[in-house]
């Protein structure tokens, strides 16, 4: 690392007054151009600015292999968080919306399913064994649901597997309100039985003609 600036002009001996200065040629004659060529090793193509040229480019190409590594190891991480199943209870999707959707199905008990029914109606499900049923099925479920939770899959089955378990838990809380709803209508239609057999009930008197008008009116109101 020499000085700043290349300057040939500045070499002595110089060659004097019309080039006659015998110890000029001495010196520079076997080497005429060696004032000519900039031999700093910082010049623009000395052997330090190559080295550094070369170092900088060394630096370069380590930045790139190192984004590159960087960037398959966020892959790979993105990757084992979509299918491992420690980490799916963290899913947005099922942070906002299957937890809540499913939460019956995976937080069910004996009180959560039989108290909103009158006294009635649970004493008939559970001696018919509708009870037993629905809890089994609700259990089978929950399993079902946990084992996709925990199960090494891909995201996009798992959230596929989500979404047909929650179409199978709506078909069976359906099914469970329709059975509910038969088993107070039964209950209601044998508690009006008795009262008809045991004369609660008040019949109106009924004679023959009554027969005759109800048949005129069915077919005046008939709709062709």
């Amino acid at each position: 690392m020499v000085f700043k600036q290349w300057d040939k002009n500045k070499f002595t001996p110089t060659s004097g007054w019309l080039g006659i200065n015998p110890y000029y040629w001495l010196t520079w004659g076997l080497h005429p151009n060696y004032k000519n060529t900039d031999r700093r090793p910082l010049s623009v193509w000395g052997p330090q600015t190559q080295r550094l040229g070369l170092v900088g480019t060394m630096n370069a190409v380590d930045d790139a292999y190192k984004l590159e590594s960087d960037s398959l190891r966020n892959t790979a991480l993105l990757e084992i968080a979509n299918h491992s199943g420690l980490a799916s209870s963290a899913d947005p999707l099922w942070l906002l919306y299957y937890s809540k959707e499913l939460k019956p199905a995976l937080e069910f008990s004996d009180m959560s399913i039989l108290a909103p029914l009158p006294a009635e109606v649970r004493s008939n499900i559970i001696s018919e064994g509708l009870y037993d049923w629905f809890k089994n099925e609700l259990t089978i479920l929950k399993e079902r649901i946990i084992g996709a939770q925990t199960t090494n899959m891909d995201r996009g089955a798992r959230i596929l597997a989500y979404h047909r378990m929650l179409q199978e838990y709506r078909q069976l809380e359906a099914t469970w309100a329709i059975r509910t709803a038969s088993a107070q209508s039964n209950i209601n239609m044998t508690q009006q039985q008795e009262r008809v057999k045991s004369a609660d009930i008040p019949i109106s008197n009924w004679t023959t003609q009554s027969d005759v008008e109800i048949a005129k009116e069915v077919i005046r109101t008939r709709k062709y």
